[in-house]
């Protein structure tokens, strides 16, 4: 029974950090500018690592495995959202404006 609750739950976060990715990835080809497309990159990076590493440990159970993807999920949690911000710190040092406002077509 056990063992069935903790199935469900990894597939459950496996689906979830998949639709995430997915998410992120439709985000990347539909916001208008680097900015935006930088934050559902960061967001979604970060999210769907950690749904899908979780989901792993409940499938690996108390072992060596579990321990290394702590270790990744750690790893992951530091570095994605601070090379986001370099990222976007690099581009607006470099001139890059954010957009403020849509822009209207003039038809």
């Amino acid at each position: 029974m056990i063992g069935q609750i903790v199935d469900l739950a990894s597939w459950v976060l496996l689906v979830l950090g998949s639709l995430l990715g997915i998410t992120g990835a439709i985000g990347l080809l539909r916001f208008p500018e680097f900015y935006t497309r930088a934050h559902a990159a960061g967001v979604t990076d970060t999210l769907c690592a950690s749904c899908i590493l979780t989901g792993l440990m409940l499938q690996a159970g108390l072992t060596l495995v579990t321990a290394k993807l702590v270790f990744i999920l750690l790893f992951l949690l530091l570095t994605s959202p601070t090379a986001t911000h370099a990222l976007t710190k690099a581009a607006l040092h470099a001139g890059l404006a954010p957009q403020l406002h849509r822009e209207e077509d003039g038809s």
